[in-house]
């Protein structure tokens, strides 16, 4: 269940760029999150691929054709996008800056050409990486999944080198060996945020406290 101890007046939302290798266990991480903190929000992103068994649409993707997303692209309706496997992912920064606006934490689950175009905008964020423990459990953790073939294996696994090579524009690292224990760092990064002087609605400390 969801946290509901009270919490100090907010300024706005904040935003959450959660990167890592496919297999590090992001996902899982993220589920994790929305299911024990309240007021916080996963950021729908548009893609061009085609749904997993058991996904919807509006509620894990928005999917939409490739000459619709390359229409939103030309309309600047994304705050970044980028090709990942062959496919296209987008964040929309109407969406997203809506629910900043509501005092709501947003978590984004984008890659790191995506967290790079955020950054160079110049948006504020809190950027985190997700490490596995090594090259060889990423391997094992791709294979147990059962669902690719070597060759998409083998080129995850070299796209993972490439993004790992990345971290230094992340403001955390988490290695993601035991789930627990990655989680509590998480959600540690989160609350301490929420609490930052500058998430913190001033004006609401001055009226409660100082003006009598």
């Amino acid at each position: 269940m969801p946290t509901t101890k009270k919490r100090i007046s907010k300024n706005k939302g904040n935003i959450f760029i959660i990167s890592a290798p496919s297999g590090a266990g992001k996902t899982t991480l993220c589920r994790m999150i929305l299911e024990q903190l309240d007021d916080i929000e996963f950021s729908i992103s548009y893609t061009t691929r085609p749904p997993r068994p058991g996904e919807v649409d509006g509620r894990d993707y928005y999917f939409v054709s490739k000459d619709e997303f390359m229409q939103m692209v030309q309309e600047e309706e994304f705050i970044e996008w980028a090709e990942v496997h062959g496919n296209l992912y987008g964040t929309s920064k109407k969406r997203l800056l809506e629910r900043v606006s509501k005092g709501i934490d947003v978590l984004l689950d984008i890659d790191t050409q995506g967290a790079a175009q955020i950054k160079e905008k110049g948006l504020e964020a809190v950027y985190i990486f997700i490490l596995p423990p090594s090259l060889s459990v990423l391997r094992e953790r791709l294979e147990g999944r059962a669902s690719d073939s070597e060759d998409v294996i083998n080129r995850r696994l070299k796209k993972a080198v490439e993004e790992i090579a990345a971290y230094k524009m992340y403001n955390y690292v988490i290695i993601n060996d035991k789930l627990d224990e990655a989680f509590e760092l998480l959600k540690a990064v989160v609350l301490s945020k929420r609490v930052a002087i500058e998430s913190i609605d001033t004006d609401w400390i001055e009226e409660t406290f100082l003006k009598g």
